[in-house]
């Protein structure tokens, strides 16, 4: 076994912590007796030899031997190893230009020609996977479908020999597996496509076990999304509800492995935990695979979802709740019954069931009001039992905190004595603290308990920390008493992120306005401070604390000047947007701006010169053409858009489409942030009331 290994330099070659002298003692870990070298060793081969799907020259060095590997029966956990193979072989580069971003003198560049080679070497020996799905070993006959589909470089004849072989196998999750290969390949084999769509077709009704139909059905949308059946919902759902009736029993985990202290073996124990209990979990990547292709489908989307919010089995319950995650982030829609069947599910015994619902509703902010009664059912229901913890603010994530933190983001003023008694807490969860200003004047009681927890803060260098989201939670709730202790902060500030401090506490100030008077003299000082930020900020504060623009209109033209930063002009612009037509005698100064390159200059430029000015002409075409070239900047153009009104009306098919737009402004495929939907919903709030005071005008 592993013949020749010695034979390999491999202190020549490398991987992603340097010199690949330790890849032969992986390798025959991988073939080891014992489990936890097993997966140790295949945990060194992810980590370094296949860093985050990277392919290096000890990588492809390693191909012969991983193969060899794969083909010896005597070895255990081959099924791992298939994977890991696929993983290698299996990238599709369709051109370099992401990989030619970094030059080959960069330390991390990786030539492509790699993947390239990667995939031919596993392609040039991947017969070694005919023989597996047949493999004694469920663990392989699960993962060579894949590996055949994506590798070998015969796909009539795989998919020939996986559909032959889905006439015998037994295993539920191998069964599955084989018909998503075929999917696979009809993706990636066009010649193939339209039978392979036809049987897929075939095999969703004549099946006699609904979860074949089921992934027959899922792969039939993946390969022709734009021929997906009408009645898609039903037929769907009543697989579902003939897979719950069919199902015998919980699913039962594979053969207890060694617990090892790898990213792998923690991987492991959260699906199979996630699977527990569960007799047929493999429905939720079927469902997630339907999903993808039924994409801007959102009504069909959202009625599977209603369906399956109303099963029997929890396990679809929580299914749904995290395809919902997914499809409320990327499609607007009316979502209100999804909500409010969410929020049934907090009462579930199920506890993972209450965690899906309670971090699904965590996230959609005011699309969370209609489960707002259910959220406060949860948090009456569960006492506050948090254990003192002295000298750790702003930590812990309990299912209270989340109840309260959704209800709070709902604006549901239900949640201000519960905050209160948050804050009574020697640990109070900074993302409550940041939910305050959705809760309006009801909010205001909260300002006392905020003010005792600022001055306990120590002005140390974890200051900025642990005061930021007190401050901010004071001015949400315009709690002016607490003005001593902002000023305490204020001035106190260590030279550890000294400006940040500043900021946030100058920002505070401002929400104080005229109450903030006895602040002045120290606004007056940090007017002259070398950084923009923390200059205009306390231009903002002391026009709000005065409302005399005699040294704050000064304070700002001086960061209009040329040569000034992109983002020291913009601050300043935005302050004197924000001091409106007080600051008119500023709009020459403003004009250079809408010419910059840079995007936001334009768009802060353009903004304060209308709320300073009042010329829309002038204004508009700017923030019109920044609204196509930017998504990101579409909020504060429509905010402004709404304060222009009648003067606006060339904006208005620019307002028409986006409303009419199914696709959230600003989503992003595989990535999100927690103020997504809140942020694509504030901009659909801003379009209604532009074109709203449009037509109040008489357009």
């Amino acid at each position: 076994m592993l013949t020749g290994i010695e034979e390999v330099d491999w202190a020549s070659l490398g991987h992603a912590y340097g010199p690949a002298d330790d890849v032969p003692e992986l390798l025959r870990g991988l073939a080891s007796a014992d489990p936890a070298e097993r997966e140790t060793a295949l945990d060194g081969m992810y980590g370094a030899v296949h860093h985050q799907g990277d392919v290096y020259d000890s990588t492809l060095a390693c191909i012969p031997f991983l193969l060899e590997l794969v083909a010896d029966p005597g070895v255990q956990d081959r099924g791992s190893l298939v994977e890991l193979l696929t993983s290698i072989g299996g990238i599709e580069l369709d051109d370099d230009e992401e990989l030619d971003e970094l030059g080959a003198e960069d330390e991390e560049f990786i030539p492509a020609a790699n993947y390239a080679m990667a995939a031919a070497a596993i392609a040039a020996g991947a017969d070694v996977f005919l023989g597996l799905v047949s493999d004694a070993d469920p663990e392989v006959r699960l993962a060579a479908p894949c590996a055949l589909a994506s590798l070998h470089p015969e796909p009539a004849r795989v998919l020939t020999l996986l559909r032959e072989r889905l006439t015998v196998e037994r295993d539920t999750e191998v069964r599955l597996a084989l018909v998503a290969a075929v999917g696979r390949i009809a993706l990636r084999h066009a010649a193939l496509r339209t039978e392979t769509v036809d049987w897929l077709d075939w095999l969703a009704r004549a099946a006699h076990d609904p979860g074949l139909r089921l992934a027959a059905l899922a792969q039939r949308a993946r390969c022709a999304p734009g021929d997906i059946p009408d009645d898609v919902v039903p037929w769907v759902t009543g697989l579902l509800e003939e897979i719950r009736t069919s199902a015998s029993g919980p699913a039962v985990p594979g053969g207890e492995r060694a617990a090892t202290p790898t990213l792998i073996g923690q991987v492991r124990e959260l699906l199979e935990e996630h699977a527990a209990g569960r007799p047929a979990p493999w429905t939720e990547e079927l469902l997630r695979t339907l999903h993808a292709a039924l994409d801007d489908r959102v009504d069909d989307r959202i009625a599977l979802i209603v369906a399956q919010l109303r099963s029997p089995d929890w396990g679809q319950r929580s299914d749904a709740i995290w395809l919902c995650g997914g499809l409320i982030r990327i499609w607007r829609g009316r979502y209100e019954e999804v909500v409010r069947l969410v929020g049934a599910q907090l009462q579930d015994p199920e506890p993972r069931l209450r965690e899906a619902a309670t971090s699904f509703l965590e996230r959609v902010f005011e699309l969370g009001a209609p489960a707002a009664d259910a959220l406060a059912a949860r948090l009456a229901a569960v006492p506050s039992t948090a254990p003192p913890r002295p000298n750790q603010a702003f930590v812990g994530r309990s299912g209270r905190d989340g109840a309260l933190l959704a209800l709070a983001r709902a604006g549901d003023t239900r949640a201000v004595p519960l905050l209160a008694r948050a804050l009574e807490e020697p640990e109070v969860r900074r993302e409550l603290l940041y939910a305050m200003d959705g809760l309006g004047p009801s909010a205001a009681i909260l300002a006392p308990l905020l003010r005792r927890r600022l001055a306990e803060v120590e002005l140390d260098e974890r200051l900025y920390d642990r005061a930021a989201p007190l401050l901010y939670a004071l001015a949400a709730v315009r709690g002016a008493q607490a003005l001593p202790e902002v000023l305490r902060v204020l001035r106190g500030a260590p030279a550890h992120r000294r400006d940040w401090v500043r900021e946030a506490a100058l920002r505070t100030l401002t929400a104080f306005g005229p109450a903030a008077r006895e602040a002045v003299p120290d606004l007056r000082r940090l007017l002259a401070a070398e950084s923009a930020a923390v200059a205009t900020a306390a231009a903002r504060a002391l026009w709000a604390a005065e409302g005399d623009r005699g040294d704050v209109l000064p304070a700002l033209e001086r960061w209009l000047r040329p040569g000034a930063a992109a983002t020291d002009w913009a601050a300043a612009a935005q302050a004197l947007g924000e001091i409106g037509p007080a600051a008119a005698s500023a709009a020459p100064a403003l004009l250079p701006g809408l010419a910059s390159r840079d995007l936001w200059v334009r768009v802060r430029g353009a903004a304060a010169l209308w709320r300073v000015s009042g010329d829309a002409s002038t204004a508009l075409p700017v923030l019109l053409a920044a609204w196509e070239e930017n998504r990101h900047a579409r909020v504060d153009i429509a905010e402004c858009l709404a304060e222009m009104g009648p003067a606006a009306t060339d904006a208005q098919l620019v307002i028409l489409t986006e409303l009419t737009r199914r696709r959230r402004h600003n989503a992003r495929e595989g990535a999100s942030g927690s103020h997504d939907i809140h942020v694509d919903e504030k901009l659909l709030t801003l379009c209604r009331a532009a074109l709203a005071r449009m037509e109040r005008g008489g357009f």
